[in-house]
């Protein structure tokens, strides 16, 4: 088994705000996060996929390809967004990092070749903080 993984970088905006809770108790758990007036990340996402090499090519997967599809599926839908408003497979979830990363696990995991497995999303949301999702 062979692992690749592949960095893509995006900025965005967000906050921590559960709409069902007063400003206090939001401020209370999720502190500067839950700003009104949103705050941003620069965030670094890897993304990493398993199988056997093709011997023909050499490859597991062509990089240019996976860097494609990330691209095409996740960071032209997030980049310079606002998270809670901008995303439409965040929509009426709270924009954790935790959340963030398992759903980018969900658009990616359709446009892979069946010979392609996703290993992990593993997404910084600053130097000091990440998140790894394996799937379900």
């Amino acid at each position: 088994m062979v692992y690749l993984t592949r960095l893509e970088h995006f900025n965005a905006a967000h906050k921590l705000y559960n709409p069902s809770w007063s400003k206090e108790k939001n401020e209370e758990l999720f502190g500067v996060c839950a700003n009104e007036n949103w705050h941003g990340h620069n965030f670094d996402l890897y993304v990493t996929i398993k199988g056997h090499i093709n011997p023909e090519t050499g490859f597991l997967f062509d990089v240019k390809k996976l860097s494609k599809l990330i691209q095409e599926h996740v960071i032209k839908k997030l980049d310079h967004k606002n998270l809670n408003l901008d995303v439409d497979f965040l929509e009426g979830k709270m924009c954790s990092t935790e959340t963030l990363a398992m759903e980018i696990w969900k658009q990616l995991q359709r446009y892979l070749p069946m010979h392609v497995k996703l290993h992990c999303v593993k997404l910084y949301e600053t130097p000091r903080i990440y998140v790894e999702y394996f799937g379900d």
